[in-house]
């Protein structure tokens, strides 16, 4: 299973990748928005973080990109994204799971610029992109638990259905909105290939009572042994 930092602060994408390997990042516009940065800024500051790491190229480490949420159109999805594009060959344009959305990715993937569809809730929204090519999909976990819906299920279904029908391993299956490191546990025991979270989500994963416990044992332990 591969890791992607959902964020647009390059300090946290430094730091993600340095110390948990992150394999790519996922932005969007409340990502944006935090950054502090004006969009163009922000997305071409990721770029030039990912030449000077010698990341180049989506399959290295892909950056998803979301276009302005404003559009409604799927013609003019296509033209922000061809601005996008060509600003870093890591780019992946994120396009939401509405029939604009379906059909500009899927025009987009015939043009050779690789697409994100987000914001799944079900696993029939997450036949469409794949069946049209797109290289993610990005089904939303957190949202659907926080209103009281289990998602091992339905991130289950999908991985099957993408399994039956030869879709598996060429649209990747990104958990979105990941909010615990159970959600993460459950997506990976599911088959899913990718997670997406926060830093912090990642932090907590290597956290445990236990091995706190264990490491204050082993410290009193090595301060009454002799050392010589």
């Amino acid at each position: 299973m591969k890791f992607f930092l959902d964020s647009a602060k390059l300090d946290e994408i430094k730091y993600a990748y340095e110390t948990f390997g992150i394999d790519g990042v996922t932005t969007n516009p409340r990502h944006i928005m935090v950054s502090g940065k004006p969009f163009k800024t922000a997305i071409t500051d990721i770029a030039n973080w990912i030449k000077e790491e010698g990341l180049e190229g989506y399959e290295k480490f892909p950056v998803s990109v979301e276009l302005n949420p404003h559009l409604d159109d799927a013609d003019e999805m296509v033209a922000m994204a061809q601005e996008i594009a060509p600003i870093s060959p890591n780019f992946v344009i994120k396009i939401p799971c509405t029939e604009a959305g379906v059909t500009a990715a899927r025009k987009l993937e015939a043009m050779g610029i690789r697409t994100n569809v987000t914001l799944i809730f079900s696993p029939a929204q997450a036949i469409l992109p794949a069946k049209n090519g797109s290289l993610f999909v990005s089904p939303f976990i957190g949202w659907k638990e926080a209103n009281g819906e289990d998602c091992k299920t339905y991130i289950q279904n999908i991985v099957d259905i993408y399994k039956n029908y030869g879709f598996y391993g060429k649209t990747e299956i990104i958990c979105a909105a990941v909010r615990t490191p159970k959600q993460i546990v459950d997506c990976a025991v599911a088959g899913a290939d990718i997670v997406t979270t926060g830093l912090a989500v990642y932090q907590d994963c290597i956290k445990h009572a236990y091995t706190d416990q264990g490491l204050k044992t082993f410290i009193n332990a090595w301060d009454n042994t002799a050392t010589e």
